[in-house]
């Protein structure tokens, strides 16, 4: 069996390049959150998980830069949705592995990376997989741990037109159950302003 990748071979991709339509079409990194942005609590817990951190973001650059972390913009202006960011990351990474994560759930697992990199399976990439209940269970499609060998695999999928995130990632990574008691609020996304409010 494998080992898992170390800290050391895993960079950090915090996703924060899209349009925020929901919360008015600010930039959702930046809304704050109990005194701080929203990027600020996602890289607080993202970092101590991983060798290095990047910022994917489309506006507000110099902002997302004052972080001390490394600014990605997208490669396409159309706004792809979040494989494009994934894509910059896998480019941009000086690691053989990135971790993704959204910037609008503040209170993502503490233990996240290890868990995802424990539970590669010999796949290329892991994913978040939760269970509803009754209502079955569903990926969590940013918030993955990938091989930098896809982006070219990443790259070809955005140039056939795929944009869904979650049909590009069952082929590619193995999914890991977030089961514990903890999980059930780690996931939680802030994308309306009574979001914020709560």
């Amino acid at each position: 069996m494998t080992a898992p990748p170390s800290r050391a071979a895993i960079t950090g991709l915090v996703l924060a390049g899209g349009r925020g339509q929901r919360l008015g079409g600010v930039d959702k990194g930046l809304q704050p959150w109990r005194g701080r942005a929203l990027v600020d609590h996602a890289i607080e817990r993202l970092a101590p998980q991983v060798g290095a951190v990047l910022i994917s973001a489309n506006r507000n650059a110099a902002d997302y830069a004052s972080r001390g972390a490394r600014v990605l913009a997208d490669a396409r202006d159309d706004f792809p949705g979040p494989l494009a960011g994934m894509l910059a990351g896998l480019r941009a990474a000086g690691s053989p592995w990135l971790a993704v994560v959204p910037c609008d759930a503040p209170c993502l697992p503490i233990d996240l990376v290890e868990r995802l990199a424990r539970g590669l399976a010999g796949r290329d990439g892991a994913v978040v997989q939760r269970d509803l209940g009754p209502a079955g269970v569903r990926l969590e499609p940013v918030c993955c741990l990938l091989s930098t060998a896809l982006a070219d695999d990443l790259a070809r999928y955005l140039d056939d037109g795929g944009r869904k995130a979650e049909a590009w990632l069952v082929r590619h990574a193995a999914p890991v159950r977030f089961d514990r008691p903890a999980d059930a609020a780690a996931f939680a996304n802030i994308n309306t302003p009574d979001d914020l409010v709560r």
